[in-house]
């Protein structure tokens, strides 16, 4: 009989506020993590008054740190308002915004972030922060697009591309298990590449299709087995959109989870075209879960 797996151990989760209406929804989705996993919630503000080159004036220091007082303040009295039984601690740091929530959360802290917001955290997804934070983490962050009141009841959503994602189903069947939901793998692969892009394959379409099944065969039968208490439902799609097809499907999830990856030739911290749109329009809180080794890890 197979041995009960060990869930990850309760790290703290992070979330950065900034006094925006998005981040305080970032705040309370946070607490909702915190409270899931029985652990501490770290809000943290970033000055980012720390670099030289700004030349600030001492003044200027001590008006951002005591605005930031404020919103910490602030903050956790909103999440202690709905959340009682979290443990809060407040965080102001002088760092830039992606580097204080790195460090908060350290290497088994979860991040969560807002999709937007302002200040040291001005346009949060779409923005250089928002960008440099979900590229560099080494631990997961979670972007959340509003605060519905509740944790959605829904399945747990892993999307799972090849052998390398194995870790953030693990990581999915984890959550599942701490919210008592079925997990679903779903595996999308592309049905045609888009015009002008070249691939030195020659595999025939049936050859492609084998693979990718082989794939999600392989992935779901270790996953039953490390998991044996755990509903696990899988799917496979052909998609011309394997963003699109993701984004359909977290229409019904309480959660989507991906592993973090860079496109090849990438410089810096930066995101694949798949991650970023579903960063952008999923209907679910999306966790990226970093992917480790040569063309697809955390550069922190």
């Amino acid at each position: 009989m197979a041995a009960a797996p060990r869930l990850r151990q309760p790290g703290s989760v992070v979330a950065g506020v900034d006094g925006s209406e998005e981040a305080k929804s970032a705040a309370l989705g946070a607490a909702e993590e915190a409270l899931l996993r029985g652990s501490v919630l770290f809000l943290v503000h970033a000055t980012d008054t720390d670099a030289p080159v700004r030349y600030l004036f001492q003044g200027e220091i001590d008006e951002s740190r005591r605005t930031g007082r404020e919103v910490l303040d602030r903050t956790a009295e909103t999440v202690s308002a709905h959340h009682p039984e979290v443990a809060v601690v407040e965080e102001l740091s002088d760092r830039p915004p992606s580097e204080a929530l790195r460090h908060a959360a350290a290497l088994t802290g979860t991040i969560v972030v807002g999709h937007r917001g302002r200040g040291g955290f001005a346009s949060l997804l779409l923005g250089s922060v928002g960008r440099r934070t979900t590229a560099t983490a080494s631990t997961p962050v979670v972007v959340v697009r509003g605060y519905a009141g509740t944790a959605h009841p829904g399945v747990v959503l892993a999307g799972i591309r090849d052998a390398h994602d194995l870790g953030c189903a693990r990581v999915a069947a984890h959550e599942a298990l701490l919210r008592g939901q079925p997990l679903r793998l779903l595996h999308v692969w592309r049905t045609a590449r888009p015009r002008g892009e070249r691939t030195a394959t020659r595999d025939r379409p049936c050859d492609q299709a084998a693979d990718h099944v082989c794939v999600q065969s392989w992935s779901t039968e270790l996953l039953r087995e490390e998991f044996p208490d755990l509903k696990i439902e899988t799917e496979g799609v052909k998609s011309p959109s394997v963003p699109g097809a993701l984004v359909e499907a977290s229409r019904d999830a309480a959660v989507l989870l991906v592993g973090g990856r860079r496109g090849p030739g990438y410089l810096g911290p930066t995101l694949g075209r798949t991650t970023l749109a579903l960063l952008q329009h999923a209907h679910c809180p999306v966790e990226l879960v970093p992917r480790h080794g040569p063309g697809h890890g955390s550069t922190s």
